[in-house]
């Protein structure tokens, strides 16, 4: 699945919400299922033993995500003695297997050094294998190839596709070539909801909310064609659409009404009047 929407507008949020990665403060409405319970519901303690080891996040941007002043094998090697219940030298092994099975060359050696050691794409490639270092069954990948070289971005994509034929991802982007490359259906993320649905090739080839459109239409491919106006404070929100002051089609009700997310035509659903 992946979940795609311009910068800001929650997808990060979503993610670090589903792991309850977010500061105490925060909160969370809403339910979130995995395996029939409620992960909001669970224990502190619970929630620890199901992060990392079932539920793993890709955090974004490796360079201030990974501990600058620890090993790289040493920080993968950290969650397989939490999980697994190895010892130091059993969970260090394990950690340059899964440094060979994400490309890292000379396995051993990389992972005796330390992150300012390792180019952006091998970064990316760490933070990957910490991912995978307890063999979850769901991964959420944050924006895995951003500020990454064309070369080494498609490296990465097909690194990621086939870890999703073992397993389900969550994948955060807003790269639509690579959502294309990798998912499935998608998710199109606006002011902290969401506004389509669907399979990846009909949302992209058949568009249905406005937003969607616009989305696509302003890629470099399509002419950078901009919506007008910007996007909403996520701290005043529209009363009604939030994408109304920008929707070259909105009606009097999308001004006062918040519409609801509902099945259309090709088993896509949006959150649209037109479609009601």
């Amino acid at each position: 699945m992946g979940l795609i929407g311009e910068t800001g507008c929650g997808k990060t949020v979503l993610g670090m919400s589903i792991v309850r990665l977010l500061d105490s403060s925060a909160q969370i409405n809403g339910r979130i299922i995995y395996r029939g319970r409620d992960i909001l519901e669970l224990a502190e303690e619970d929630m620890r033993s199901l992060r990392g080891r079932e539920i793993a996040m890709i955090l974004q941007n490796p360079t201030t995500s990974l501990n600058p002043v620890m090993r790289v094998g040493d920080q993968i090697a950290e969650g397989i003695r939490l999980h697994g219940g190895l010892d130091k030298r059993a969970a260090k092994k394990r950690a340059v297997e899964i440094l060979k099975s994400v490309m890292i060359h000379d396995a051993e050696r990389r992972a005796d050094q330390y992150p300012h050691e390792f180019s952006g794409g091998m970064k990316e490639r760490a933070m990957i294998a910490i991912g995978l270092s307890c063999d979850p069954s769901i991964i959420i990948a944050d924006e895995p190839t951003k500020g990454l070289d064309a070369k080494t971005k498609t490296q990465i994509v097909q690194l990621l596709k086939g870890v999703t034929e073992h397993k389900s991802m969550l994948m955060i982007t807003h790269d639509l070539n690579v959502a294309a490359s990798i998912c499935d259906r998608v998710a199109v993320m606006y002011a902290g909801e969401i506004l389509e649905v669907g399979k990846v090739w009909d949302v992209l080839k058949n568009p249905m909310h406005p937003y969607t459109r616009g989305f696509i239409n302003s890629l470099p491919s399509r002419g950078l064609k901009p919506i007008r106006g910007s996007s909403p404070s996520l701290i005043d929100l529209p009363s009604g659409c939030r994408f109304c002051p920008r929707c070259d089609f909105a009606m009097e009700a999308c001004k006062f009404k918040h519409p609801e997310i509902t099945p259309a035509d090709d088993g896509q659903s949006v959150r649209c009047f037109l479609y009601t």
